[in-house]
């Protein structure tokens, strides 16, 4: 019977699926906002930047902060501008209505276009809408692909007001809604798909200039398993980094060595919560850590650093919320991850 209570125990406290998923729907966020992130995707999927390098589209094209689930989608509160342009910050991404309620986008920013030969002579700034959406559930009872197009609609028609005005419909910039699927079905695995407005022309030859109808893109970016053949690029990056299975030290070495990603303390820090996700960390540290906020994979990465000589038990303890015995305990239910 103490066995049995002692296994009873045991399973009350290991963290559930909803709590994984939430902690990891958090961190992916907070990944895909980082600037040197959101580079190695616009690069990847975005056309306007294919021909810069990843450290231009980060340093020079990426407008302020970007904005991570605080903007909405519906109607009464999107695209906030600055009030004066010589401030540059994030597209708020926050749309809400009375009728429909609210919906946060991931991440929005706005974004810089490269100019080209015809911009630069017109002294023309081109500015971009960008939303990046991690998603879990592939088939979440309606197309996704049709979500995304909303999203796209949804973030042109919020400029009228904060960008254009009246019958200035010249203005309105272009949108990009970038879906990251990090569980699609098996036959969308490792593909890359863009959906555009393009023109057919059904009689005659009339041209329009590409400016004035290519004004939304959705892309998706469904990720798969690294033995098949389309396992490269943006698609073997982004799996890399949202795994919550790889090792810390993996990760690291093949963001920097294949990719060139400057692993910033920010970044290798949100790094190591994503793997230490899945290690599976029990509710004696979870329950007494979120008290003050602090995550599954935050009291993950605390004792990794203290396996790893990084750090001492007594300040992981103290970072973590807990007394010495507390966190020990953990540490002790914690599995062993391989570096």
């Amino acid at each position: 019977m103490e066995k049995q209570n002692t296994v009873e125990n045991q399973l009350a406290h290991t963290i559930t699926q909803t709590e994984f998923d939430s902690d990891y729907d958090k961190t992916a966020k907070k990944l895909l906002a980082n600037k040197q992130i959101l580079a190695q995707i616009m690069k990847g999927c975005v056309d306007e930047y294919s021909e810069c390098s990843v450290d231009e589209i980060a340093e020079k094209y990426i407008e302020g902060t970007p904005e991570v689930g605080t903007v909405g989608v519906h109607v009464d509160d999107t695209n906030r501008l600055p009030k004066a342009p010589e401030i540059i910050t994030g597209s708020n991404n926050e749309d809400s209505t009375l009728t429909e309620g609210t919906v946060r986008y991931d991440v929005r920013f706005d974004a810089i276009a490269p100019a080209t030969a015809n911009d630069a002579a017109q002294q023309d700034v081109i500015r971009l809408i960008i939303n990046v959406e991690a998603q879990t559930a592939f088939n979440p009872g309606y197309p996704l692909t049709k979500r995304a197009i909303y999203y796209c609609s949804r973030m042109i028609s919020a400029q009228h007001g904060p960008i254009f005005k009246k019958s200035e419909y010249g203005k309105i910039r272009k949108v990009y809604s970038i879906w990251v699927c990090t569980k699609p079905s098996d036959e969308f695995q490792n593909t890359l798909t863009r959906y555009s407005i393009r023109p057919e022309r059904l009689i005659g030859n009339a041209t329009e200039k590409s400016e004035n109808y290519d004004l939304m893109s959705v892309v998706t970016i469904c990720l798969g398993k690294p033995d098949a053949e389309n396992y490269t690029g943006i698609l073997k990056f982004l799996d890399v980094l949202l795994s919550s299975s790889r090792a810390a030290t993996e990760k690291k070495k093949i963001l920097e060595e294949e990719f060139g990603v400057a692993m910033s303390e920010e970044l290798e820090r949100e790094v190591l919560i994503m793997c230490n996700l899945s290690q599976g960390v029990k509710a004696e540290g979870r329950e007494e850590g979120r008290r003050e906020g602090i995550s599954i994979g935050e009291i993950g990465m605390l004792v990794q650093l203290v396996r790893e000589g990084d750090l001492k038990p007594e300040r992981a303890a103290e970072k973590a919320n807990m007394t010495v015995e507390q966190f020990k305990k953990v540490m002790e239910n914690t599995p062993l991850q391989a570096v």
